[in-house]
C-alpha cells in the first residue's frame, strides 16, 4: 500500500503539472503523513541535504561551466572548419561536417541543448546561403545535438553514476561507439538526402577552395586546442590522473585558458554572465538531484523497488524482452520529461531488476541516455527542437516534420546498441 502510494501520489503530481522536485517531495512525504510508514519528516530533509552535499555531483555544474566558456569562444565554427575541410566537396559532405561537429562538440559540451545552440547557431545560416533547405538544416541540428548527451563527458552519464553508482568512466567509454554509430547512420541518410535532392556543388565547391585555400596546416592550427580538449579530460580520467569530478575542474580552466589567451574569443568581464548562465542552467537540476536522494530512500522503506523489480522478474524471462520495454518506454518518456529527471527517478529503481535478467549496468545506461536524448527532438517538448527552430526562426513543429528521418537513422543505431551490449561494453571491458 505505501510502495503504491509513493508512485500513485508522484504521478498524479506530475500529470497536474507540479515541478518534479516538489512531485517527488509529495511521493516522498504521502506514505508518512498517511500510513506512517517511509521514515520520517526529519530523515526526508536530511537525505535532502545529503543529496546534494556531495563531490561527484560537483561534476554536473562544472562541466555546465565549461561547455558555456566553450560555447561562447567560437569553438564550433574552429571544429566545422576542420571536418569540412576534408569532407565538404563531397556528396552531402557539408551536412556530414555538421553532424561530426556536433559529434565532436558534445565532447566538450556534455548537453544536447548547448551542442544544438553553437553548432546552429553557425551552421545553419551557413548551409541555408549554400541552398540547403533552412527547415532540413534545422532538423539536421536539432537531432545531432542529441549527440552531445552521447558522447563523453556526458552530464546525463554522470547523472546515472550518482544515482546509480556506476563508475564514470566506465559510463563515458561505454558511450562512445553508440554515439559514433548514432552520428554515422545519420551521416548516411544526409548523403543519400543530398544525392536525390541534389547540392549546388558549384556553390559548395567555391565555398570549400576559399577554406582550402587558407591551407590545412592553417586549419588544423585553429582547431587544434578545440580538438585536444576531450583528449586533455578524458585522458586524465582513463589514465587516473583525476577523478570525474577533477576533470570537469580541468575542463573549464583548460576553456578558460584556450578562449581567454589562446583564442582571444572571450574577455575576463564576461565570466560573471557565463557563470549566471551555468547557474540558471543548473540551478532547476540541482533541486530535483537533492529531492531524489530522499525519493530514492523512501521507495527503498517502503520496499517500492522490491515491488517493481519482483513485477519484472515475474513477466519478463530474458534480457532481450525487458530491453525491449525499457527502450519504448523511455523513447516515450523522452518525449514528455527532461533528460536529468528522467534518469535520476528510473535509473535507480529499474537497474536492480533488469541486472536480475543479466542486463549490464552500462549497457543499460547507455540505453537510457540514448533513448532519452532523441526525446530533446521529439515533439512536443523536445528542448532541442524549440533551439534549432529559434535559430533557423521556424515553428518547432515544422522543424520536427523535417527532422523524422534523421529519427530514423537514430532509431535503427538504437536498435542495434540495445540488441549487441559489446557495442557500449567492449571499450570498458578493454580498460
Amino acid at each position: 500500500m505505501a510502495a503504491l502510494m509513493v508512485f500513485l501520489v508522484f504521478l498524479v503530481a506530475i500529470f497536474l503539472s507540479v515541478p518534479i522536485g516538489v512531485s517527488m517531495i509529495l511521493g516522498s512525504v504521502a506514505p508518512i503523513m498517511l500510513v506512517g510508514k517511509g521514515g520520517t519528516i526529519e530523515q526526508v530533509l536530511n537525505n535532502c541535504f545529503s543529496g546534494a552535499n556531495s563531490t561527484p555531483i560537483l561534476a554536473v555544474p562544472l562541466f555546465i561551466l565549461g561547455g558555456v566558456i566553450m560555447a561562447e569562444g567560437g569553438i564550433s565554427k574552429k571544429l566545422f572548419s576542420f571536418f569540412a575541410y576534408f569532407v565538404g566537396k563531397l556528396p552531402g559532405g557539408v551536412p556530414c561536417a555538421v553532424i561530426l561537429t556536433c559529434l565532436f562538440y558534445g565532447a566538450i559540451s556534455g548537453s544536447g541543448p548547448a551542442t544544438t545552440a553553437a553548432v546552429g547557431a553557425m551552421c545553419i545560416p551557413f548551409m541555408v546561403s549554400l541552398g540547403y533547405d533552412k527547415v532540413w538544416s534545422a532538423g539536421l541540428i536539432a537531432v545531432a545535438g542529441g549527440l552531445g548527451v552521447i558522447i563523453p563527458p556526458s552530464i546525463p552519464f554522470v547523472l546515472y553514476s550518482l544515482a546509480t553508482g556506476v563508475s564514470t568512466g566506465d559510463l563515458f567509454l561505454g558511450g562512445v561507439f553508440p554515439g559514433i554509430l548514432i552520428g554515422v547512420s545519420m551521416m548516411v541518410y544526409a548523403v543519400f538526402y543530398c544525392l536525390h535532392h541534389r547540392e549546388n556543388q558549384a556553390q559548395i565547391n567555391d565555398r570549400m577552395n576559399e577554406l582550402h585555400s587558407e591551407g590545412l596546416g592553417h586549419i588544423f592550427k585553429e582547431s587544434f586546442w578545440a580538438l585536444l580538449c576531450p583528449i586533455i579530460v578524458l585522458g586524465g580520467i582513463y589514465t587516473g590522473f583525476v577523478t570525474p569530478t577533477e576533470a570537469a575542474v580541468v575542463s573549464v580552466f583548460y576553456a578558460l585558458i584556450v578562449s581567454l589567451f589562446i583564442y582571444r574569443s572571450i574577455k575576463a568581464s564576461q565570466m560573471l554572465t557565463f557563470l549566471c548562465s551555468s547557474v540558471k542552467t543548473y540551478g532547476g537540476l540541482a533541486f530535483v538531484l537533492a529531492f531524489a536522494t530522499a525519493f530514492g530512500r523512501v521507495l527503498s522503506l517502503t520496499k517500492a523497488t522490491k515491488v517493481v523489480q519482483d513485477f519484472i522478474i515475474a513477466n519478463f524471462h530474458s534480457s532481450f524482452s525487458i530491453l525491449t520495454v525499457c527502450m519504448v518506454l523511455f523513447l516515450i518518456l523522452g518525449m514528455v520529461m527532461d533528460t536529468g529527471p528522467a534518469i535520476i527517478i528510473l535509473a535507480p529503481v529499474l537497474l536492480p531488476a533488469v541486472q536480475q535478467l543479466g542486463v549490464d549496468p552500462v549497457h543499460f545506461g547507455v540505453i537510457l541516455v540514448c533513448c532519452l536524448s532523441i526525446g530533446l527532438a521529439t515533439p512536443p517538448f523536445g528542448l532541442d527542437l524549440f533551439v534549432a527552430g529559434n535559430l533557423a526562426e521556424e515553428q518547432p513543429m515544422n522543424v520536427a516534420k523535417k527532422a523524422i528521418p534523421f529519427m530514423i537513422a537514430f532509431l535503427l543505431a538504437m536498435l542495434l546498441i540495445t540488441y549487441i551490449p559489446a557495442i557500449s561494453t567492449a571499450l570498458p571491458n578493454m580498460f
